[in-house]
């Protein structure tokens, strides 16, 4: 897998020459869906922007779930859910949320650190003695919060995977991915800056195995999932390859900014682990965040430590956003700001955040960019209409 298609550029979400099919607005109906009697159908931005996403861009699909500051809801669709049958997109269709997942991780961390068990200034060594260690770093100077600040300077074990679709189904287990990380140097001593690694949340996951005695999905699934009501929302089993409910087909291609875009839907995401494979719908992942900000999940004090964040390294992630503990701080458009996260997986691109006034909503496109047509400055352009069409269902 080259650095652009690896699961680490969460930012990456490129220009192709797919056709959109009519978008629509569902779930109760939103702004530009009037019926007689209304008056004249006011446009729905979202709407537009995810016909763009498809049309201009060349994602096959794109979906969104938005929920305004009164608790409204509507799901929106654009594209098509299978490029082979011509299938409609599955409204609020389940999606693999690829990075979006370490929001997840990096709670049930902080609930152990609310309940005494973990320390975020404890060095890792504490709980996972002897495990970390590499030729210029070990566990005894990498912290719990550095992990999940991505301060650590870990390397990133997905510069090691093979292709997409050479691995697509291979197992990887938890010590597989961590033996790719630490056979690399560093990126930069403990503390020093700032640098994005899914190790990170690979050594996360098995903190909270250590801690807890139980498989991390039980965890998730115990403390998260079932708590908030997330019937959409799993993390996959060991093994399992193909999406559980309704989901619109995920596309990607052996050759960067070819266009030749292949199925590539059913994968073992335990590639991703505990930094990347939770599967969830739109909406699902809007109930989480609003419920995160809203105190269900955390005290006070672990919801104010995750989100104290860093400024980053200029050039280093999306213009203007901010990280804390597993999540992303969005300045929007219209003023304040909205916290969430993104994720990049084979087939999947999602951007998702909620703000403290009630309002929530997750993008999701069936394509990473650098699987479409063109170059790499069409996807980075396509990565960031992604981004807007996000900041546009929270400020419409």
């Amino acid at each position: 897998m080259t650095k652009g298609r690896a699961l680490a550029v969460v930012g990456a979400l490129a220009a192709g020459a797919l056709l959109a099919s009519p978008g629509v607005a569902v779930a109760g109906g939103g702004p530009g869906h009037g019926g007689p009697g209304h008056g004249k159908p006011r446009v729905d931005r979202t709407q537009q922007a995810l016909d763009r996403l498809v049309g201009e861009d060349g994602f096959p699909a794109a979906l969104a779930a938005v929920t305004d500051a009164r608790g409204r809801e509507r799901n929106l669709v654009a594209g098509v859910g299978d490029l082979e049958t011509g299938g409609p997109v599955p409204v609020d269709g389940q999606v693999r949320i690829a990075s979006t997942s370490k929001s997840y991780t990096a709670v049930v961390v902080l609930q152990l650190v609310a309940e005494g068990a973990v320390d975020l200034d404890e060095p890792i060594e504490t709980y996972l003695p002897g495990l970390v260690r590499g030729a210029d770093f070990d566990g005894h100077g990498i912290t719990v919060r550095q992990l999940l600040n991505h301060t650590s300077g870990l390397p990133e074990y997905t510069n090691r995977l093979g292709g997409a679709f050479e691995a697509r189904t291979w197992y990887l287990s938890a010590r597989d991915l961590l033996d790719l990380a630490l056979a690399q140097p560093r990126q930069f001593p403990a503390g020093e800056t700032w640098g994005y690694s899914n190790t990170n949340y690979v050594l996360a996951g098995l903190l909270i195995e250590k801690v807890t005695h139980r498989p991390l999905e039980e965890a998730i699934t115990q403390r998260i999932i079932e708590p908030l009501g997330l019937t959409e929302t799993y993390v996959p089993n060991r093994g399992e390859i193909e999406i559980r409910g309704e989901h619109p087909r995920g596309y990607d291609a052996e050759v960067m900014f070819s266009g030749d875009l292949a199925d590539i839907t059913d994968i073992d995401s335990s590639l991703g682990w505990a930094a990347g494979e939770i599967v969830a719908t739109p909406s699902d992942v809007n109930r989480f965040y609003t419920a995160l900000l809203d105190g269900k999940l955390l005290p006070p004090a672990e919801l104010e430590a995750m989100t104290t964040t860093l400024a980053l390294p200029e050039g280093a992630f999306i213009p203007g956003v901010e990280y804390g503990l597993g999540l992303m701080k969005f300045p929007l458009s219209c003023g304040g700001e909205a916290w969430g996260h993104g994720g990049s997986i084979q087939g999947y691109g999602t951007r998702s955040a909620a703000t403290e006034d009630g309002r929530a909503a997750s993008v999701a496109v069936t394509a990473l960019p650098q699987a479409l047509r063109g170059d790499e400055a069409s996807a980075t352009a396509a990565a960031q209409h992604v981004l807007e069409a996000m900041d546009t269902a929270l400020c419409s």
